[in-house]
């Protein structure tokens, strides 16, 4: 169950309207870094969350939470079309139109959403629901957050420097402190579960079971004959303790791939379904029809 406050979490304040800044603001909304995939993705690995119920707890407060900042992104977004044309006759009198979308203002603001945030990135593209992970291993799902919200502030921080409004500086420096919270709040939980003695990821399979030798190999695909070396990943004890690095040239191992001829019902061409063997196939069966005639006629 969810419950909502009338008030923003955190005051958003707009001092001067721009319209290009509002469909920069989308890419935080919508976008793969923004705030409605790592609020979605939190609830998701909340709602399948299998073992101790704190992790299940805290998700679904921070998933919870996410929803707060696209509400004041959105907000963000309606005050920043404010003043914005709404109509051609605008642009006759004030030549604001044309400023506006040669400026790069998004005209779906004012043909779909009618001055208000829109479920999509910067482009305009829908936010799409691929980019949610919620893979059921609380480290795989850790790490994927890290990622998650290490973009979103990277975001937050470009969208900062971007804008000289004080009200939209001071609102993003809060989605920045967040952000920055979030990235130690899931970090704590991988060191909880084990840290870098939990990887190789997830640490329930044997390595036993791991084809040896190139479970900490750095495979160099460079055709040239000096192999990559000098890096931390290729030398050394691995990082989780569990073996060594050590560079291994790329060769071809597995052997040229051999397919079966397409099936009938697959309607592919016909000169497809004549392949080497069924060649030498038609050919011994000819002759061993000759054969089997020759002998009939002189019996």
């Amino acid at each position: 169950m969810f419950y909502h406050d009338r008030e923003l979490q955190y005051k958003v304040r707009v001092d001067k309207p721009n319209p290009l800044f509002a469909r920069m603001l989308q890419q935080a909304i919508g976008g793969i870094e923004g705030e409605i995939r790592v609020c979605l993705q939190y609830l998701f690995q909340a709602w399948g969350s299998r073992g101790p119920e704190k992790y299940r707890n805290m998700l679904l407060e921070t998933g919870t939470e996410e929803m707060a900042h696209i509400e004041m992104l959105a907000t963000a977004v309606a005050l920043n079309l404010e003043g914005a044309p709404t109509s051609m006759q605008d642009e006759f009198a004030k030549d604001k139109v044309v400023e506006a979308v040669l400026g790069g203002m998004d005209v779906r603001h004012i043909l779909s959403s009618g001055m208000a945030a829109l479920a999509s990135d910067g482009n305009g593209v829908p936010f799409n629901g691929s980019w949610i992970v919620g893979s059921g291993n609380i480290v795989a799902d850790m790490y994927t957050n890290v990622a998650a919200e290490s973009t979103g502030r990277t975001l937050a921080t470009r969208l900062w420097h971007m804008t000289d409004d004080p009200g939209m500086k001071d609102f993003l420096s809060f989605l920045i402190a967040r952000d920055t919270m979030h990235q130690n709040q899931w970090l704590a939980v991988i060191e909880e579960n084990g840290g870098l003695n939990a990887t190789p990821v997830p640490n329930s399979f044997p390595q036993s079971e791991e084809v040896q030798g190139f479970n900490y190999a750095f495979v160099s695909t460079y055709i040239g004959n000096d192999i990559t070396t000098g890096g931390r990943w290729t030398q050394g004890p691995s990082v989780d303790g569990k073996g060594e690095f050590h560079v291994e040239k790329a060769a071809p191992l597995g052997g040229i791939p051999k397919l079966s001829p397409p099936v009938p019902g697959a309607f592919a061409q016909k000169e497809q379904m004549t392949t080497v063997d069924s060649v030498i196939g038609t050919v011994q069966s000819k002759i061993e029809g000759t054969l089997n005639s020759h002998h009939d006629s002189n019996s």
